[in-house]
């Protein structure tokens, strides 16, 4: 069943190992949500909310520069009702996860080849395609408390192969300890896909950002 806000123990797990995933800075506690100083080309800054809150409300008034992110555990409805009109939404996500364990290795097609990368408790896994150019990619990063799946893309001229199946496979093979929670979050077009691998939606998750001008 999807609800409109989680269990902030688990939004901050899943906030963590994110962050350890695209080597950004640890999250803290602010105002009710997590806050990273992302600091990075797109993203300065973010802060999760695991539900709607007064020091969301505060912070949504309160930030005017851009490169600015938002992100509620709710509907887009439900944060754009807080926010000044500076914010703009962006399109809708879904957290979600499983309690199917990690898939055997799925076979590729013939010609394409699957490479692992670990650094530290962060795995990477390409799909290199005949001709060797990167057809499909994602990583994963486990803490004590959550293993997350991040940045699972399949370039869009090998979709349709069951590529992105085999990566979810292989990156769930290297999740070491039964206790880290599994965790993603999905896009429209990819909630079907991991819907079909056992995983379930537990709440929307809604965005907005300061643009630049």
């Amino acid at each position: 069943m999807t609800i409109s806000y989680l269990d902030p123990h688990l939004v901050f797990a899943w906030q963590a190992a994110h962050s350890l995933a695209r080597g950004a800075p640890a999250p803290v506690r602010d105002r009710g949500g997590f806050r990273v100083d992302t600091g990075s080309e797109k993203e300065a800054r973010r802060w999760v909310f695991p539900r709607l809150c007064d020091g969301l409300r505060e912070v949504a008034h309160e930030v005017k520069a851009p490169r600015h992110y938002l992100k509620l555990c709710g509907t887009d409805e439900a944060l754009r009702s807080v926010l000044p009109e500076r914010w703009q939404m962006q399109p809708a996500n879904y957290f979600m996860t499983t309690m199917v364990t990690a898939a055997a290795t799925k076979s590729l097609p013939d010609g394409y080849a699957m490479e692992l990368q670990r650094d530290g408790a962060v795995v990477r896994a390409c799909v290199l395609a005949p001709g060797g150019e990167l057809a499909a990619s994602g990583h994963a990063a486990e803490t004590a408390e959550a293993f997350v799946y991040d940045r699972i893309e399949t370039a869009v001229e090998h979709r349709r192969k069951g590529l992105g199946i085999a990566l979810m496979a292989a990156l769930g093979a290297a999740k070491a300890s039964a206790a880290s929670v599994p965790l993603l979050v999905a896009s429209e077009d990819g909630r079907g896909l991991y819907a079909g691998l056992g995983w379930r939606v537990l709440a929307p998750f809604a965005t907005a950002v300061i643009a630049e001008d």
